[in-house]
């Protein structure tokens, strides 16, 4: 059974942006971003790392040949919270 492009879409989409949200809630911003960017800036920022990291995590899966939907979205939640780890340590 073949999905909704559209669908999967949103869905990867959403994904990332709760993953993005999460992230900063727990994991949180250091002193000196929160004093130079704000809050609501950050939370945009790792709402669009979780979005990449999502979109990288699908396609990854497809590329190794995961098959079925709820693969690829497990393996999206885990792209974005890999992309947000990296980036945090990273930055």
């Amino acid at each position: 059974m073949r999905s909704d492009p559209l669908a999967t879409f949103v869905l990867v989409l959403l994904i990332g942006i709760v993953a993005g949200i999460i992230y900063d809630r727990f994991a949180g911003p250091g002193w000196l971003s929160r004093k130079i960017a704000g809050p609501t800036r950050i939370v945009v920022t790792s709402a669009l790392i979780g979005i990449a990291g999502s979109f990288i995590g699908f396609h990854l899966a497809g590329l190794i040949g995961l098959r079925g939907a709820l693969a690829g979205y497990v393996a999206a939640a885990i792209g974005a919270a890999a992309v947000l780890f990296g980036w945090r340590t990273l930055k």
